[in-house]
C-alpha cells in the first residue's frame, strides 16, 4: 500500500514517512520492529554490566542500579516462600520481575496505549500463563497489588485472558523467539532497499531562512541561529529563545525576498577562545556602489550582556568582489589547527566563464576557492595574517590566502570531531560541493589539493579541454550523485554525539531541491564510502513522545551542538522572509546511550531580557495507537469549483478521438481557458533555474491523467496540452499547489498528493512541455503558474510529475 502525505496551505512541505527515494511509505509486515522502554526511550547498554537480569546485560531498559532494585524486590518476595516454593517459582518470579528490562518492555507492560493501566504484570503467552498459573499462582499477590488480579487469581482462564496482549507477537516469552523482533534489535532499522530509518525532534520554528546553527563552545550549550536577512537569534539550553536578537546586521546585508536568491547574511562562527576573547566571525553579502561583495567581519561580544553582539566592534576583516548575485559559498569555520577558513564560489553565472581556466583554477583569484587565514592577536597591524605552512605562499601570482582550489559553491562544510574513544577521523574537513547540471559532490578537504572544478563536475570531466590537462592533478570526492537524485547538495556533518551510539562515524547530508537525507559511512576493509539514504521512520519506528517523522522539503544547512549531536535546518519557502523554517534534531529511535551517560550541566547564562518559549508545531503523522482504526488524515488542498466551456470541451473531444486513432487511450480532460498572466518580474535563483509565466494572449489549455494501473479517474501522470500537442510536466519544484491547478481544473475539490519519480509511469511518446513549474494553488492552469517556459526543461521522463485528487479530504488504508 502506498501513500503521500503532503500539506498544502504552507508552502511545499514533504511529509515522508519513510521509503524516500520513492516518495511513498511502504507498509512493511504486520510485526514491525519498536523496542520501547518504560520511559518511552529505546533500550540502551548498560555502562556496567547487570547481576541480576543477566538476560538483558547486552541490551535493554535497565541500568545497573535498577538491576540492583529489582533483585531486592526479588528476594523480598521470595522470602514467603520455603525451599520448595522458591524451587518452584523463583524462575517464574524473576522472569515476570526482569520483563521491566526487557527492550520490548513498553510493549509488555502496555505502556504505550495511553487508554490502558501500565500493567503490574506483563503480558504473557497463553501457554506460559498456563505454567505459571499450575505451578506459582500464589505469588500473584506479591507480584502485583492490581484488584482485578486478585479477584481472578482462582479462574485460570479469565487470569490468562487478563494477562493476555491482544498482540501475540508481543507477548512474553514468544518475543524472544521471534525472529522479526531479535534478528536486528538495536541497529538502525532499514527497509528492503536499505533506507535508513530515522526520526526527528523539532527544536526550533518561525525561522526565515535559517542557515547556520553553531555554538560557541563556552559551556553555557547556547545555540545560536541565523536568519539570511542578517539576524542572529540565542536559543538556551532548555530551547527557549531571547526576544532581543543577538545580531542585527539587517541594514547592512544585501538579501531580496525572492525565492532562492543565495545572497544575505551566509556564515557565522566563534572563535575557538571566544570564552575568552569574545570574538565571533560573520560572512554576508554587501553592496558597495554599484559593486556586490561577500564580507567577511569580525565581532566583539557586548561588555553589558554575554547574549548580545557589539554591534559597533564590527571589523571587516576581507571584501572580495561578486561578479555575479549567485555562487556566493559562505562557509566559516575554525579547523584543529586553530586557523580561519573561508570558503568561497566561483563568481557565478554558469560553467565559471571568467578568465582563460575560470576563477575556480585560477590562483590569483581568491573566488571559488578554500581560503586559510590567522585572526590571532589581530588587535595591533594587520586583521589577518598569513598562516607559514599555507600551500602556495611561495608561489609566483598566487594569492597566500589559498589554502586549496577548483571549488564551484561549497555549501556547507564541517569538522570531523573524531572518533570519541580513538579520535579517528580527527581534524578532517567535510564539504559539499553544488554540481552545474550533472552531479553534485562531497569532498574532503586537503591542504594545496585541486578539487577539479570546472575541468570537472563529480567524477566526469565539464569542460573537456581543462580535463584533458596532464597538469589538472585533481583530487576526486568520495561520494557523488547525479540530478536525478538531487540537484542541490547540503553539506552535513560526521556524527561524533553520544546519545546515539549508531550512528558514529556516520556523515549524514542532504540535498536543499530534493529533500533527500542521505549518509555515508567509511569502510575500513575497502577504504570506500558507503551509501545509505536515509528516510523518516514508518509505522511506530518514530512513536516515541516529541519525535516526529516529516520534515520541509528544502534542506538549508545541517548543525552540530556543543555536545555533538546532530540538527539540520529546512523550510517549506526558500525566501528571506519566509517564516517557514524549522530545526529539527535528528534521532535514532533503535538505541540511545545508557542514562546519564551523556549528562551534562550547562554553564548558567545571565538572561537581561525576555525569554520566548518554545512551542512545537509539528507532528508524527501516519501512525494511530493500537486500538483504533487507522485513518490517514491527508493534509488536503481544497479547490474551488470552476465552470468549463462547452465549445472548448468539444474542442478536446475531437483531439480525444485524434489520439485514439493514433493508438493513445486518453481519459476525459476537463479544461478550462486561461486568462492573461500576470506581470512579474524574472527571479533569480539560488540553486534553481530561472522561471517565467507564459506570454501572451489567452491559450487552451486541456489536461489530463494517465498511466494509473487500475485505469481510476482520480489519479495519473499529468499531461497537458500546449502549443498544439500534448505533453508531460517535470517533478522539479512539484508540489500540492500545482497538484492543486490540476485537480481544480478536473474537476476535484482535493489534491492528495503531488507525486513524483514518474510513479504513474513514464510518458515516453510524449515531448516534456513544462519544468520547474511553481504554482500560488489558485491559477486556473499550469501555464498561469511560474514555469521554466513550454517546451524548456533541464530534465527526463522518470521525473514525469502525477496527481491523485479526491472529493474526500480522508484515505482510508
Amino acid at each position: 500500500m502506498r501513500r503521500w502525505c503532503s500539506g498544502g496551505s504552507r508552502g511545499a512541505r514533504w511529509r515522508w514517512p519513510v521509503v524516500w527515494g520513492c516518495l511513498v511509505v511502504i507498509w512493511a509486515a504486520p510485526v514491525l520492529l519498536h523496542p520501547q522502554c518504560l520511559d518511552f526511550k529505546p533500550p540502551f547498554q548498560p555502562q556496567q554490566e547487570l547481576q541480576f537480569c543477566v538476560m538483558y546485560k547486552r541490551f535493554g531498559c535497565c541500568d545497573y542500579a535498577r538491576d540492583q532494585e529489582l533483585m531486592s524486590r526479588f528476594y523480598k518476595i521470595m522470602d514467603n516462600f520455603d525451599y520448595y516454593g522458591y524451587a518452584n517459582c523463583a524462575g517464574y518470579v524473576q522472569d515476570l520481575i526482569c520483563q521491566e528490562c526487557s527492550p520490548y518492555a513498553a510493549h509488555l507492560f502496555d505502556a504505550e496505549d495511553p487508554s490502558t493501566d501500565l500493567r503490574s504484570i506483563p503480558g504473557l503467552c497463553p501457554d506460559y500463563c498456563s505454567q505459571f498459573y499450575s505451578k506459582c499462582r500464589s505469588t500473584i499477590p506479591l507480584l502485583s497489588d492490581d484488584p482485578q488480579l486478585l479477584e481472578l487469581q482462582h479462574d485460570q482462564s479469565r487470569l490468562c485472558q487478563r494477562l493476555g496482549l491482544d498482540d501475540l507477537d508481543y507477548c512474553y516469552p514468544h518475543l524472544l523467539s521471534n525472529e522479526q523482533l531479535t534478528k536486528n534489535l538495536g541497529r538502525v532499522t532499514s527497509d528492503s532497499e536499505g533506507c535508513l530509518q530515522l526520526c526527528l525532534e523539532e527544536v526550533a520554528n518561525g525561522l526565515r531562512n535559517p542557515l547556520a546553527m553553531v555554538h560557541a563552545n563556552d559551556g553555557t550549550h547556547r545555540f545560536f541561529v541565523a536568519e539570511q536577512i542578517g539576524l542572529v537569534w540565542v536559543y538556551l539550553p532548555d530551547r527557549s529563545k531571547l526576544e532581543t536578537p543577538f545580531l542585527n546586521i539587517t541594514k547592512a546585508v544585501l538579501t531580496s525576498p525572492w525565492e532562492g536568491d543565495e545572497r544575505g547574511f551566509l556564515g557565522l562562527t566563534f572563535h575557538p577562545n571566544f570564552k575568552y576573547n569574545g570574538k565571533l566571525y560573520v560572512y554576508y553579502s554587501v553592496e558597495v556602489g554599484f559593486d556586490e561583495r561577500i564580507r567577511i567581519s569580525e565581532f566583539r561580544i557586548s561588555a553589558a550582556d554575554m547574549n548580545v553582539v557589539d554591534h559597533s566592534s564590527e571589523r571587516i576583516i576581507l571584501e572580495i568582489d561578486e561578479p555575479a548575485s549567485n555562487h556566493n559559498g559562505g562557509q566559516l569555520l575554525f579547523a584543529e589547527d586553530g586557523y580561519l577558513y573561508i570558503f568561497t564560489g566561483d563568481g557565478g553565472m554558469a560553467g565559471d566563464p571568467f578568465g582563460k581556466f575560470g576563477n575556480a583554477q585560477n590562483k590569483s583569484a581568491l573566488l571559488g576557492k578554500v581560503l586559510r587565514i590567522d585572526v590571532d592577536d589581530n588587535e595591533r597591524g594587520p586583521l589577518y595574517r598569513i598562516p607559514p605552512d599555507n600551500p602556495f605562499v611561495h608561489e609566483r601570482d598566487a594569492r597566500p590566502e589559498v589554502f586549496a582550489y577548483g571549488v564551484r559553491n561549497m555549501w556547507r562544510c564541517s569538522v570531523d570531531r573524531g572518533d570519541p574513544y580513538t579520535q579517528e577521523g580527527k581534524g578532517r574537513i567535510f564539504c559539499g560541493d553544488v554540481g552545474q547540471n550533472k552531479y553534485e559532490e562531497i569532498d574532503i578537504v586537503e591542504k594545496g589539493r585541486n578539487y577539479g572544478w570546472r575541468a570537472k563536475e563529480g567524477f566526469s570531466c565539464y569542460d573537456k579541454k581543462l580535463c584533458a590537462n596532464s597538469s589538472l592533478d585533481d583530487v576526486l570526492p568520495i561520494y557523488a550523485y547525479p540530478h536525478k537524485m538531487g540537484k542541490s547538495v547540503t553539506g552535513g556533518y560526521v556524527y561524533r554525539g553520544c546519545e546515539y551510539p549508531n550512528l558514529n562515524g556516520m556523515y549524514i547530508f542532504g540535498d536543499f531541491m530534493s529533500g533527500r537525507m542521505m549518509s555515508l559511512k567509511e569502510n575500513r576493509n575497502t577504504q570506500q564510502w558507503d551509501y545509505n539514504e536515509i528516510c523518516m521512520g514508518m509505522g511506530q519506528t518514530c512513536a516515541f513522545p516529541g519525535l516526529i517523522n516529516n520534515y520541509y522539503q528544502y534542506i538549508i544547512s545541517f548543525a552540530e551542538d556543543e555536545a555533538g549531536e546532530l540538527y539540520f535546518m529546512s523550510t517549506g519557502v526558500p525566501s528571506a522572509t519566509s517564516a517557514t523554517g524549522v530545526v529539527y534534531k535528528i534521532v535514532d529511535p533503535s538505541r540511545r546511550a545508557a542514562p546519564r551517560k551523556c549528562h551534562y550541566d550547562p554553564i548558567p547564562v545571565r538572561v537581561k531580557g525576555n525569554t520566548i518559549p518554545f512551542q512545537p508545531k509539528e507532528t508524527l503523522i501516519g501512525f494511530d495507537m493500537p486500538t483504533k482504526r487507522p485513518v490517514v488524515e491527508v493534509q488536503p488542498t481544497e479547490i474551488p469549483q470552476i465552470t468549463t466551456k462547452d465549445w472548448l470541451q468539444e474542442l478536446l473531444d475531437i483531439l480525444r478521438e485524434q489520439d485514439e486513432e493514433l493508438g493513445r487511450t486518453t481519459q476525459s480532460p476537463t479544461t478550462t481557458t486561461t486568462k492573461s498572466p500576470r506581470q512579474s518580474r524574472q527571479r533569480k535563483g539560488r540553486r534553481r533555474k530561472g522561471k517565467h509565466k507564459s506570454e501572451g494572449g489567452t491559450h487552451s489549455v486541456a489536461v489530463r491523467l494517465a498511466g494509473d494501473e487500475y485505469g481510476r479517474q482520480d489519479r495519473g501522470r499529468v499531461e497537458i496540452y500546449a502549443n498544439g500537442e500534448w505533453g508531460t510536466v517535470c517533478d522539479d519544484l512539484w508540489n500540492t499547489k500545482n497538484a492543486a491547478v490540476v485537480c481544480r481544473q478536473l474537476g476535484f475539490r482535493y489534491a492528495l498528493k503531488a507525486a513524483k519519480h514518474a510513479e504513474f509511469g513514464e510518458g515516453k511518446h510524449l515531448k516534456i512541455i513544462l519544468d520547474d513549474v511553481q504554482c500560488e494553488g489558485t491559477e486556473e492552469t499550469l501555464l498561469d503558474c511560474q514555469h521554466a517556459g513550454v517546451g524548456t526543461h533541464n530534465c527526463a521522463h522518470y521525473e514525469d510529475a502525477g496527481v491523485i485528487c479526491s472529493d474526500s479530504d480522508v484515505v482510508e488504508q
